[in-house]
């Protein structure tokens, strides 16, 4: 790996003169968090992403022929392929970019191929989406290069089509949703279901939105995402024995789960519970927002928390013990594990003046009490993918 890079724009642009002789076209696209809203996208329920400061700079220009060269700056590593013989890299990071092609051959028939560089700084494993931040700079890259004319919901679709059917990650829309259609100083609440979209304004003025990050990543979180989706299925079905209209967990009330599925299965009704009451803390909470009620809003995401750990069951001892280390602290607003569980990252709402310290606090407190040394992301919440 190389040194630090500090300002990506400009190393970019350096690197595409220095390797092709071009002034590069430059797309920045963003990494995103969700505040609260977990595993309710394969329940059709809502999500509550947002873009963030941290991001994917790619520079681009066509070439004369029809090869792609590509060149991650953050990797110092080529790879060569042209755009009529696409095939998986074999080392991954390729993959996002050669997905995206895959993609837009099914639909255009491109004549030239191009030269590409890229690098960023979202974190690698702390759960913000760097993958889907390079498929939709790709994506948009491509859309401006060639005139194909595509939306920017197009966009979204070839991203997590590039990631479903060349990378082989099952992903659901909301990671490429929320880094195309990101806004500044504001949520999206996204209907999983219907994928329409609403801005929820978030003024963080007096806050610092920070990220702690376990470092761990426990092996049974690829295994339980699947078992968790299926619990979910079963719930779905022993409701609709009485309900045929209950189309998925959306559809279904805290009563239906009491009278179907409690007295059939004892866990499935955690599970369901959880994804029942997520879905309304969910829109409560953007109420709460709308009110600029960050406390209350805070409170759900402390709630969100205590629901993936004890009925959900996808905490892990680390994450629990982030939230515990600042739950009881006035300065924080909010806290709770972040992503499919197991590991990567709590996510807090901090007072911005009490930062400092509370980083230090913590810090010291998990390096104690598990000999990992955490790592700690503020982010800011940012515009989405676009021309930087």
């Amino acid at each position: 790996m190389n040194d630090p890079i500090t300002d990506y724009p400009k190393s970019i642009r350096n690197k595409f003169k220095e390797l092709f002789g071009q002034e590069a076209l430059i797309i920045r696209s963003p990494g995103r968090i969700n505040l609260i809203g977990e595993h309710l996208d394969y329940n059709m329920g809502f999500v509550l992403p947002a873009a963030i400061n941290k991001a994917i700079w790619l520079g681009v220009q066509k070439r004369e022929d029809d090869g792609i060269r590509l060149h991650s700056l953050d990797y110092d590593d080529d790879y060569l392929s042209n755009i009529y013989d696409i095939n998986p890299s074999g080392k991954l990071w390729p993959d996002y970019i050669l997905g995206v092609v895959e993609q837009i051959r099914k639909n255009h028939s491109l004549k030239h191929g191009f030269n590409l560089v890229f690098g960023g700084d979202i974190p690698p494993g702390a759960g913000l989406s760097s993958s889907a931040a390079l498929e939709c700079a790709t994506a948009f890259a491509l859309n401006e290069l060639f005139g194909l004319g595509y939306e920017k919901m197009d966009l979204v679709r070839i991203g997590q089509a590039a990631e479903n059917e060349f990378v082989g990650v099952k992903c659901g829309i909301m990671d490429q949703f929320a880094s195309v259609f990101g806004k500044k100083e504001h949520l999206i609440r996204l209907d999983c279901r219907s994928l329409e979209s609403i801005y929820v304004p978030f003024h963080t003025n007096d806050i610092k939105i920070l990220l702690f990050d376990t470092r761990v990543k426990h092996s049974l979180a690829d295994s339980a995402y699947n078992q968790r989706r299926e619990q979910c299925e079963k719930g779905v079905k022993l409701i609709q024995k009485f309900h045929p209209e209950v189309r998925s967990l959306r559809d279904a009330s805290q009563e239906m789960l009491d009278t179907y599925v409690k007295a059939v299965d004892e866990t499935v009704y955690r599970r369901c519970t959880y994804i029942v009451s997520e879905i309304k803390r969910l829109l409560n909470g953007c109420k709460d927002l709308e009110k600029d009620d960050l406390i209350s809003f805070g409170k759900r995401m402390f709630e969100t928390h205590a629901g993936l750990k004890d009925l959900y069951e996808v905490s892990c001892n680390e994450l629990d013990l982030l939230v515990d280390l600042v739950k009881d602290n006035p300065n924080v607003i909010g806290a709770r594990m972040m992503g499919g569980g197991f590991g990567g990252c709590t996510i807090n709402l901090i007072k911005a003046e009490a930062a400092n310290d509370l980083i230090k606090k913590v810090t010291d407190a998990y390096l104690s009490k598990t000999g990992t040394e955490m790592l700690v992301y503020e982010v800011e919440i940012e515009e989405g993918t676009g021309f930087n």
